[in-house]
């Protein structure tokens, strides 16, 4: 039953995405075809990708607006936090870190190969 609800919630965010990028594309060609007489086809074609894409960032804005991380309780100083508040106060000794850190790494490449393979490391389950 469950499943049935799933399937129909699912076949109806598809069908509302299709009809939302039909509208897109007429509206595309509408914009188009108003234009082409106008400023010519190259150009129009370009007005149309401009305002595409335009449409395009006004979505991701108003999407990623809304997406923002709730901070973590009780780690306001974490090793992340005190590196970026570093780097604002101090740029160049940030730079010379980083330096120091490229220096390294580039002799040594077994520890980008650890710094990579504990970034992506799964972490361990919670103990109870």
């Amino acid at each position: 039953m469950i499943f049935r609800k799933f399937v129909g919630l699912v076949a109806a965010f598809a069908a509302i995405a299709a009809a939302g990028a039909i509208c897109m594309v007429a509206l595309a060609f509408a914009i188009y075809a108003g234009l082409r007489d106008i400023i010519g086809p190259a150009w129009a074609a370009a007005a149309v990708a401009g305002i595409v894409a335009f449409i395009a960032l006004v979505i991701a804005l108003v999407i990623t607006r809304k997406a923002r991380p709730k901070p973590v309780k009780g780690d306001a100083k974490n090793l992340t936090a005190q590196l970026i508040e570093l780097a604002r106060e101090r740029p160049l000794v940030a730079m010379g870190a980083v330096a120091a850190a490229a220096t390294v790494v580039f002799k040594n490449p077994r520890i980008l190969t650890a710094i990579i393979a504990a970034a992506f490391a799964p972490r361990p389950p919670p103990k109870k």
